[in-house]
Parts: C-alpha cells; structure tokens; sequence
C-alpha cells in the first residue's frame, strides 16, 4: 500500500510535471520551446522553473546570443531521481 506523503509536494503543479517530463527525454530544453510545449505565459513558465531550480531539480543557463539573452533548462541528476521516485509513487498508487 502507498502512503499519500510519498508523492513528491514539487511535482504538484501541472506546468512543474510538464517541465520535468519535457526535460527527462530532452537534454537542454531552451524558455521558448519550453513556453511554447507547455502553453502557459512567461511569467508562469519563469516562477514555475525558479521553484524547481531552488529544489535543486533542474539546471538554469542563461547566456547572451549575439544580444539577445537565452534562457535554457536541463534536468538534474538530483531531479531525475526526485521525477523517477514521484512516478513510481504514483503508478503504485494507480495500482500499475
């Protein structure tokens, strides 16, 4: 039997799930692409990625190119542990 608690509080979020489901298959995934797989606003996708950044779950670079500022995200290995254990959390749950 699983235990609610067992679920990771980080993954909540739909635009939190979705940015770690695009970055576990994905290895730099840059903010546009990603605003744009997800469909949520810039201000939405840039609050979400801090709070994952903040866990330690995912990676931020930012860099210039030409003069244009790029924003892009990968995954952690802390992360993709973290992802990989809510998973298996929630298919136990789902009885899978």
């Amino acid at each position: 039997m699983i235990k609610i608690n067992q679920l990771n509080k980080e993954f909540e979020s739909r635009v939190r799930l979705g940015i770690m489901s695009i970055l576990m298959v994905n290895d730099w995934v840059d903010f546009s692409e990603m605003k744009n797989l997800l469909d949520v606003t810039d201000g939405n996708l840039a609050s979400h990625s801090a709070a994952l950044e903040k866990s330690n779950y995912i990676e931020v670079k930012k860099e210039f190119v030409g003069k244009k500022p790029k924003t892009s995200y990968r995954v952690t290995q802390a992360g993709r542990l973290a992802f990989t254990e809510h998973l298996n959390a929630l298919e136990k749950l789902l009885g899978k």
